[in-house]
């Protein structure tokens, strides 16, 4: 008998200090990316979007790899790309730490539209909140003060 997998994360990560640095001319080049430092680590990119402050991404990720590991190395990665754009003015870093959350496949299709619609949800919503909301969804018990870097504390 062969083993088979169906492992969908919904991946949740903020740009340090949650400056807005992403900006619309890089953004899908930035996506585009991420997608495929998923791929390379035998992953499968099925939606991502965010904000200038934050991305989500919703993807396949292979059993063999563990998720801290993917993770760190999408951050890692795409932050030197991101270093490496001319249009980028400042020096970018991700936010340390991330969320992750299972999905089933039977609910891919909404938090493929949750993904799409960021820009829509962002209007009324932060991307505090939003995470806060999250966790305690997820049943995640976290201390508020530990949860966000700012420029004063680090």
């Amino acid at each position: 008998m062969g083993s088979y997998t169906q492992l969908n994360y919904h991946i949740v990560y903020a740009t340090k200090y949650r400056h807005p640095s992403i900006i619309p001319d890089i953004r899908e080049r930035l996506y585009e990316y991420i997608g495929g430092s998923i791929r390379a680590k035998k992953g499968s990119l099925i939606e991502i979007g965010g904000i200038a402050d934050h991305v989500h991404i919703l993807a396949n990720l292979s059993p063999s790899l563990a998720v801290s590991d993917v993770v760190r190395d999408i951050k890692a990665n795409s932050s030197h790309w991101m270093n490496d754009r001319t249009e980028i003015k400042r020096p970018f870093e991700w936010q340390k730490g991330y969320g992750a959350f299972t999905v089933s496949y039977s609910r891919i299709p909404s938090v493929r539209d949750y993904i799409q619609t960021q820009e829509e949800h962002h209007k009324t919503t932060t991307f505090q909140e939003e995470y806060v909301a999250f966790l305690e969804r997820h049943g995640i018990e976290f201390r508020l003060e530990h949860l966000f870097e700012d420029e004063q504390h680090g």
